[in-house]
Order: C-alpha cells, then structure tokens, then sequence
C-alpha cells in the first residue's frame, strides 16, 4: 500500500525537525515502512497495519508540539514508550522491537541503548536525580550515561556536563608520567574524551569545553563546588574511598542530574577494602530519587572475547575463594 500524508496545519520542520532529523529517529521505529519526506508532505510505503500505526503516532506527535514550545528526541521516544509504561521494568521486553536511540552523534550516529539494562539506565533517569550504574567492563555503562548527559546538554535541561574520574593508577605511577599536571591526568581521563568525540563535532567540543560548558577534571577537583543545572558522572567510582564518594554526592546541587558507575571486580587502590562504592551504595540505595542499575555480562557489548576473558577471571577469583 502506499499513502502520502500531507501536513497542512503546521510548519512541517516543527514535527521533522532541522535536516530532519526528528523525522530520521521516528521511523526508525517503523523498520517494516519505507517512508520518505519531501516539504510537506510524506510518503509511505508498506502494510496497512504499520502505515495506520504510522500514522497515529505522528497524530499524537503533532499533539504533543502543541502543547509545548518545540519537540525534542525524548518526545519522539516517549511516544514509544507508552506503550510498554505498564511492564514492570527490567522485564525482557522493555522496550521491544527495536534499539533505544539517545542522542544523534557525529555524522549522524545513532547512539543507542541496546542491551536490557542500558534501556533500563535511560529509564531510571527519566525518574531520579542520581542513579548507580554497577557492572563489568564493555557493558556500556559510562558510554549511556555520556549519551544521556550530551542529550540533556543539546535540548537545554542542563547547563553544564561535568564528568570526573578518580586519579587512581592502574599500573603506573603519576609521578613517573611526562608533561605537567594536565599531560599527567589526561591518560586517565581519556575515555571520557573518547566518548564525547562520538557524540559532538570536534569543533563545537573544542568550543563548549573553552566556555565551561563542558568539564572534565579528576576528582578532587570537586571539592567545595555546588554542581547547579548540571549532569555530573562520576566514572570508575570503585577507586573512591567512602569520604571521597561522600564528597562527590554532596555537591549536587538544584537541578543537577548525578550518574555514578564503577565496577568492584576492578579496584585498582593499595588496598581494596578502600574501596567505598558498594558501602555507599548500601547505605543510600533506599533513599527515594536514587536507584541502582546492576550490569551484568549479558550486557557486554564489545568483542565477543571480553566476555569469555571476564568469565575465565571470574572462575580464577572464585576458585582462589575457595582455596
């Protein structure tokens, strides 16, 4: 079958968005169309079945515009979302049917939540102020919550992107590291950057970084700062001790989004029971407004060998345990 719908009662950019690219992220849910835009009119090609969901769908989008100033992607989502808002959350099927897009990156990339507690991550903010992403490396973790804070960045609910690693060394010695204090901590804070030049052009990195609006620092230079309208990320909060999490969580101040992810199986301080990550958690968890998001090994996403290496090290701690 094949319908064209016009969009008569309102400027089409509102609802496709600049280079449509609002338009591009709502039939990504509709892989079974084939659906093109031109002006103000849009072409579809496929079953009645999707074309009449296809069509609902814009129906309620078009609402939503009306009710507030402009669209963003979480709108596009939410639309979505409705649809599975009566499943418990953390079920298989959260959000079935397709990958959960979460911001546009460069050249277009979609980035996106694939894996059940990646989708539940992205939930999970949408309902609290400070959330705890516990698990394995390769599951992403750090990697969504970028997303999530470049997103809140691009359609203006936050001010600044704060992120913030402990400069803990995993080998190596500062001291024996070449350059000044800056050449010494970028190593450590690298896979932040690596993360932010996936989601925005080099340049306008550059640039909002220059202006503040984006901070990347090592931990302690948190210290006596109040973080109004921002989205922080603590990354790698396993090499906290207790008082230094205290610290961090303390600075959150109105309006400000706090993410903190680590892995326990990855401790890299003198001494592990240091470590003040999972006594933390215990201790808030309960707390109405924070939640705890526990990544598993189904949630790697990088090679499939980092999996089996993680499950090899595993029997080798627990076989140790044993002994």
């Amino acid at each position: 079958m094949n319908k064209t719908i016009t969009l008569d009662a309102i400027d089409p950019i509102e609802i496709l968005g600049v280079n449509n690219k609002l338009f591009d992220q709502f039939k990504s849910y509709f892989p079974q169309l084939k659906a093109t835009s031109r002006g103000n009119e849009i072409m579809l090609v496929g079953s009645d079945d999707a074309i009449a969901l296809f069509e609902t769908k814009l129906q309620q989008l078009i609402q939503k515009r009306m009710g507030k100033m402009s669209l963003n992607s979480y709108d596009v989502e939410s639309l979505f979302e409705e649809s599975d808002s009566s499943k418990e959350i953390g079920k298989v099927d959260m959000m079935s049917g397709s990958d959960y897009i979460i911001v546009y990156g460069v050249d277009g990339k979609c980035v996106k939540a694939r894996t059940v507690n990646q989708k539940r991550l992205v939930k999970e903010y949408y309902d609290n102020d400070l959330i705890f992403a516990l698990g394995p490396a390769g599951t992403g973790k750090t990697y969504t919550a970028i997303a999530l804070a470049v997103r809140a960045l691009k359609n203006r609910e936050v001010k600044r992107l704060i992120l913030t690693r402990p400069a803990v060394e995993a080998g190596e010695r500062l001291g024996f590291l070449p350059g000044d204090l800056k050449d010494k901590l970028d190593p450590y804070l690298q896979p932040l950057y690596d993360a932010l030049q996936d989601m925005i052009p080099a340049k306008k990195l550059q640039s909002l970084m220059e202006d503040g609006t984006i901070q990347i620092a090592p931990l302690a230079y948190m210290r006596g700062r109040t973080l109004d309208k921002a989205f922080v990320i603590l990354d790698e909060a396993q090499n906290t001790s207790l008082s230094q999490l205290k610290m961090f969580l303390t600075r959150m101040g109105n309006d400000a989004k706090f993410i903190v992810t680590g892995d326990a199986t990855q401790i890299d301080l003198p001494h592990k029971d240091d470590s003040g990550l999972l006594k933390g958690v215990e201790m808030v968890r309960s707390i109405r407004g924070i939640s705890v998001v526990n990544f598993t090994k189904e949630d790697i996403v990088r090679h499939p060998l980092v999996t089996k290496i993680i499950e090899a090290f595993d029997r080798k701690e627990a076989s140790e345990k044993q002994d």
